[in-house]
C-alpha cells in the first residue's frame, strides 16, 4: 500500500477512536441526584431533660418495740395494706399491768398523806391565831403539806408512765401504707436495752422518683430562663414522664416537686424530686428509673428529623443543606434533646434553611441536586 493511501486511512481511524472516547466520557457523567428537603420553621418546643434516679417511698415508718417484753401475737398479714392505728403486734402486757397497779396504789397512799397534812395545816392555822403553838410548828405543818402535794404529783406522773408502757405493749401502725415482712416472730424478746425493729411500713401511692442532674445543666437552664430565651413551665410543677425498664412510658404523668438546696460534693449533682401516681403499685422503692422532665419551653425552637443528622469521624453532628443555587452544603449543628423522632437543634440552623431529609446517600457537598417537591404519600392506617 502506498503512503498516499495509508495517511488518509490513519486519519479516519484516529477520528473514530476520538469519537468513541467522547461517547464513553459522556456515558460516565453521573446524573443529578434527586433529594427531598425540609424547610426549617421555628415553633414552640419543650426543653426536656432525661434524668436517671431511683424510686423512693414518700413516708417510711420503722415499727419498733418501745417497751421490753415477749411478743405474744402478730396480727397483720405480711405484704398487706394497713391503716394508721391498726394493731400489728401484742407484747405480753402482764408486767406493765402490774406496774400500773403498783403506781396507782402509791398514788392513793400519797393522796392519803396529803389529806392528813392538809388537815394538820388547817388545825395549826387556828392554833397559831390563838398563839397556842409556836410559829416554827406552823411552818413545819405547812412544809409537810407541800411535800405531800409533791408526792401526789410524782405518783400521778408514775401512773401516767405505767399506763403508757401498758399501751405500748400493743404495737400499732404509725402511718398508713403497705407493711413488709415481720422482723420478729411470736415468743421473741424485744426491746431489751434497745428499740427492736418489728416491721417496715412504706407509703407507695403516690410515690417519689429522686433524680440527679448536674449543676452545670441546671445553671445553664436558669441562665437561659433569666435571659428570656426560655419560658418556665408552670411554677415548680414541671411535667414528668417516667420511662420503664423495657423503654415504654409509664401511663400516668407525674410532676416535679422541688430541687434540693445542696449539691453532692463528690459528684457535683443535685437531687430533683418528682412524684407519680401509683394506684396499682407498679413502682416499687429502690427501682432504677429514667424520667423525662419538661423544664422549660423555647418559643423559637428548631427541630429536625433524626434521619437528617450525620456524624463525622470525630462524632460532630452535621446536616446537608441546599443553598439558593441548589448546591449541597455540609453544615455542623449542636443538638439538644430528642422529642419523638426529631432532634432539637440548639445552634447551627435558622428558619428558612433547607435540609436534606431523603436522598442523603446520593448527595455530595458542592454538587448540584434536584429537589423532589412531590407530596409524600399518606401513611396507611394499619387497621384498614
Amino acid at each position: 500500500m502506498s503512503n498516499k493511501l495509508f495517511a488518509p486511512l490513519c486519519l479516519l481511524v484516529l477520528a473514530g477512536a476520538l469519537s468513541a472516547c467522547g461517547q464513553t466520557e459522556g456515558e460516565q457523567t453521573p446524573p443529578t441526584a434527586t433529594v427531598r428537603v425540609e424547610t426549617i420553621q421555628s415553633q414552640a418546643l419543650s426543653i426536656t431533660s432525661e434524668l436517671s434516679g431511683r424510686i423512693a417511698a414518700p413516708r417510711i415508718a420503722e415499727v419498733r418495740a418501745r417497751v421490753a417484753g415477749v411478743v405474744l401475737q402478730r396480727t397483720f398479714r405480711e405484704g398487706s395494706d394497713v391503716k394508721q392505728g391498726d394493731v400489728l403486734f401484742r407484747i405480753d402486757p402482764a408486767p406493765f399491768q402490774a406496774d400500773l397497779d403498783s403506781a396507782r396504789a402509791n398514788l392513793r397512799k400519797a393522796e392519803a398523806s396529803a389529806f392528813q397534812a392538809r388537815l394538820q395545816e388547817q388545825r395549826f392555822a387556828k392554833l397559831i391565831a390563838d398563839q397556842a403553838i409556836s410559829g416554827q410548828e406552823y411552818d413545819n405543818a405547812r412544809a409537810t403539806r407541800r411535800q405531800a402535794d409533791a408526792e401526789v404529783a410524782a405518783n400521778q406522773a408514775a401512773v401516767k408512765r405505767a399506763r403508757l408502757n401498758l399501751d405500748f405493749a400493743t404495737v400499732t401502725a404509725p402511718i398508713s401504707g403497705r407493711v413488709g415482712r415481720a422482723l420478729v416472730t411470736e415468743g421473741a424478746l424485744v426491746g431489751q436495752n434497745e428499740t427492736t425493729p418489728l416491721a417496715l411500713i412504706q407509703q407507695l401511692d403516690p410515690i417519689h422518683a429522686d433524680l440527679t442532674q448536674s449543676t452545670r445543666e441546671l445553671n445553664e437552664l436558669r441562665r437561659a430562663l433569666r435571659a428570656g430565651q426560655l419560658q418556665q413551665v408552670g411554677k415548680d410543677q414541671a411535667k414528668a414522664t417516667l420511662i420503664q425498664d423495657d423503654g415504654s412510658l409509664y401511663p400516668l404523668p407525674g410532676k416535679l416537686l422541688f430541687a434540693d438546696i445542696s449539691v453532692d460534693p463528690s459528684t457535683g449533682q443535685i437531687i430533683l424530686r418528682s412524684e407519680f401516681p401509683n394506684p396499682d403499685l407498679d413502682l416499687l422503692p429502690g427501682s432504677f428509673v429514667r424520667v423525662r422532665l419538661e423544664q422549660a419551653v423555647n418559643q423559637q425552637g428548631i427541630s429536625v428529623p433524626q434521619r437528617a443528622i450525620q456524624r463525622d469521624s470525630a462524632g460532630v453532628a452535621q446536616v446537608l443543606l441546599v443553598n439558593a443555587e441548589n448546591r449541597v452544603v455540609q453544615h455542623p449543628v449542636q443538638l439538644g434533646g430528642v422529642q419523638k423522632d426529631r432532634w432539637i437543634v440548639t445552634e447551627g440552623l435558622k428558619p428558612g434553611d433547607r435540609i436534606i431529609v431523603e436522598g442523603l446517600q446520593h448527595a455530595r457537598p458542592g454538587e448540584l441536586v434536584q429537589i423532589d417537591d412531590t407530596p409524600l404519600p399518606l401513611a396507611q392506617n394499619p387497621g384498614q
